[in-house]
């Protein structure tokens, strides 16, 4: 492995622990927003969910044929919120509670949240993983290459 190459595996896993940290971010938003029944729009809090793309990462370096596209990672491509359709539970004393003592709740399911949470976190863990253990490969070719 080239330092070269070396250097994008940080650079790749760095984009993955960056991703996922957002995304962690935008899970904690829902779980903490899950009761909310008012927003600043109006109306009950939407689910937001994070939507990720490729980086391609274009080089024009001696050890690559000119023009080639090397994976350069992931990045966050925006936030969206869901299109899903509220809760509605009948809590009749609720002051958002319609006519017939409805009232509309967020689109929020706290146990799927934190079935993605567990899996943004095993996600995070896997980058960070992959840094750690290019880095011991790393410092031991060093010290071989040091004797």
């Amino acid at each position: 492995m080239g330092m070269e190459n070396m250097f994008s595996v940080f650079d790749i896993s760095s984009s993955g622990l960056s991703a996922e940290r957002i995304r962690m971010n935008v899970i904690a938003n829902n779980i903490a927003n899950a009761n909310a029944t008012e927003t600043l729009e109006g109306g009950p809090y939407r689910r937001e969910q994070v939507e990720f793309s490729s980086v391609l990462n274009k080089t024009m370096r001696n050890n690559n044929i000119k023009g080639t596209e090397r994976l350069g990672g992931v990045k966050v491509q925006r936030i969206v919120k869901s299109n899903e359709p509220f809760n509605r539970i009948y809590i009749p004393g609720h002051p958002k509670a319609d006519a017939k003592g409805f009232v509309d709740m967020p689109n929020v399911s706290v146990m799927m949240e934190m079935v993605d949470l567990v899996t943004a976190t095993r996600s995070y863990e896997a980058n960070l993983a992959v840094i750690n253990s290019t880095k011991d490969m790393s410092s031991r070719a060093l010290s071989i290459i040091g004797k």
